[in-house]
């Protein structure tokens, strides 16, 4: 039997070529994606829904990075196989690295990798430093520029936003890296030129991370720098997934 608890596809494809694995950043919801989905007409596009928000809002939170993993592969084991891209922001990043790592020596290994607003984990001083409360988490999102400056204002709201943030937060600050051999996936880095939290060169460190090609891509913006899902990143994420065979293309050779 199926389980979609972890997982969205806002668009149906009936025949699609390829899989593009959507992981939102913390704070963030599977409904984030949902420009992507209407863009790319010919891959099945699948959100990541963490528990404890939208209509997983009654489960609870997830322990660490490790068992958003664990959820994730275990909900894309379910589903038929196609050729499988994943895409993380920020937090989502590290959690579809871990996801490529556990399934790298499968039959259902990840094709390509698309990292954004993340420096890789290889830095030994890229480690986030933890957020004590929730006054340090709001100056956080006002760094990043994440959330709407008026919804940091409006205490109803931020009450209902804080326990998600907290928990997510606690998950990035609690991850560890453990080395080991690298992904053969291929691995494409995304980086706004204004991030302040993720210089040019911790990004283009995930090349550390792969045996199989590497690719940079940096966007004007900061650490948000695809919100609102501007036309060159589409443009960007389109190309990865060209570079990947098609399902029919696979079955060929």
């Amino acid at each position: 039997m199926r389980d979609d608890r972890w997982l969205r596809t806002y668009r149906p494809v009936p025949r699609p070529l390829r899989r593009l694995v959507c992981f939102p950043h913390a704070g963030g919801t599977a409904g984030f994606f949902l420009p992507v989905a209407r863009a790319l007409w010919d891959t099945e596009v699948v959100a990541v829904q963490y528990p404890g928000r939208h209509d997983r809002r009654n489960e609870p939170f997830s322990a660490g990075i490790k068992d958003m993993t664990d959820g994730v592969v275990a909900a894309l084991g379910s589903r038929p196989s196609l050729p499988t891209i994943l895409f993380g922001h920020s937090m989502g990043a590290t959690v579809a690295f871990e996801v490529a790592r556990r399934l790298d020596d499968t039959p259902d290994a990840v094709a390509h990798l698309v990292l954004s607003g993340r420096p890789s984990p290889t830095l030994g001083d890229a480690k986030p430093a933890s957020l004590p409360d929730d006054e340090a988490v709001i100056a956080e999102l006002r760094r990043m520029s994440g959330t709407d400056d008026a919804l940091l204002r409006e205490p109803d709201l931020l009450r209902m936003a804080m326990p998600v943030l907290r928990a997510d937060y606690a998950a990035v600050t609690g991850y560890r890296y453990e080395p080991g051999k690298p992904l053969r996936a291929d691995v494409t880095a995304f980086v706004g030129d204004d991030d302040p939290g993720v210089p040019v060169e911790a990004a283009e460190a995930w090349a550390d991370c792969t045996a199989g090609r590497f690719d940079m891509r940096v966007f004007a913006g900061g650490h948000f720098y695809l919100k609102g899902w501007p036309g060159p990143v589409i443009a960007a994420l389109a190309e990865s997934l060209r570079a990947v065979p098609a399902e029919d293309e696979r079955a060929s050779r």
